[in-house]
């Protein structure tokens, strides 16, 4: 299953991080951006291939700490196609280095639909008998509010394609307590719908005791991070909101097994943005995007037993 895939890449590295390639312009240096804007012109071109440039230079400097990057699909649709083609090439670079990649889009509708974007972001689209992978990420982020109707195709190319996917439970947004902490009989929402994806993935199980389906559940609220660990022992936890969002290590430890495993932990700005934190050389930001993964790692193993595949 594809979590295996992840799982082993994590003990390998000892690193139960990803870093979300999320970027602004503004994240840009700005010797990049004057590049790219002297040859296409301040112009949705001009702007994607900045920011591919960026991803690169930030993939190069990681992929031998971190093993896993997670672009949103959102900072590359509002650069229009050209936008959307890095990210494709985004993803297919990191992979090429080796990296687990995480589409992070939050996709869900039913039927028919649901099975276009099954296809797009994790399986194979036929054009004309011809089957070709559109994205290529090895998992994608979901909303299960729709319920199993929109669950089920993704099911599919989970099985067929050996791809996982991230459903969201319990979020790291402020305001996420408004529908998901409301009580549904004796149970809160979040915790419904964590029951939900250790049942729909109960028929996709990994050989290291986690199934294809996952759940983004945040770093801002440890004592649910606990709780959903307890309750759920086959589901991988995708974790948001350290760092940047207020989520700090100690809390982010109760994401995991006994082992070190059962959760990837997620930075998003904190990386890309770490040349400007330290104030060095624009012309370092990779260099500073490594430094900073360094620490997110060591900060985060410090509360973890060693990561390791168990018995």
């Amino acid at each position: 299953m594809s979590f295996d895939r992840l799982i082993e890449k994590i003990v390998k590295l000892q690193n139960p991080t990803v870093v979300g390639l999320d970027p602004k312009l503004d994240y840009v240096p700005s010797y990049i951006k004057e590049k790219k804007f002297k040859k296409y012109g301040k112009t949705f071109k001009g702007a994607a291939k900045a920011i591919l440039e960026f991803n690169k230079g930030i993939i190069d400097e990681i992929c031998d700490i971190v093993p896993a990057i997670k672009p949103q699909a959102a900072y590359y649709e509002m650069y229009g196609w050209e936008g959307v083609k890095t990210l494709c090439k985004t993803i297919d670079y990191a992979k090429s280095k080796g990296m687990y990649v995480i589409t992070d889009g939050k996709r869900n509708d039913i039927g028919a639909t649901m099975e276009a974007y099954a296809t797009a972001h994790l399986g194979l689209t036929d054009v004309d008998g011809e089957m070709l992978e559109a994205f290529g990420a090895d998992a994608l982020t979901v909303n299960g509010y729709l319920g199993t109707d929109g669950i089920a195709p993704l099911l599919e190319q989970c099985r067929a394609h050996d791809k996982g996917i991230f459903v969201l439970v319990k979020t790291s947004n402020k305001s996420s307590g408004e529908l998901q902490d409301k009580l549904l009989g004796d149970k809160e929402v979040y915790a419904v719908m964590g029951d939900m994806c250790e049942k729909w993935g109960s028929e996709a199980m990994g050989k290291l005791g986690y199934s294809s389906v996952g759940a983004v559940v945040g770093a801002t609220y440890p004592q649910q991070l606990e709780q959903m660990r307890a309750a759920l022992p086959n589901t991988f936890f995708l974790v948001p909101g350290y760092g940047a969002q207020g989520g700090g290590a100690e809390g982010v430890a109760k994401a995991f097994d006994k082992n070190g495993l059962g959760a990837i932990v997620n930075s998003s700005r904190a990386v890309m943005c770490a040349y400007q934190k330290e104030g060095c050389d624009e012309r370092d930001f990779a260099k500073a995007a490594r430094r900073e993964v360094i620490r997110m790692k060591e900060d985060i193993i410090s509360y973890l037993p060693k990561i390791s595949l168990g018995e």
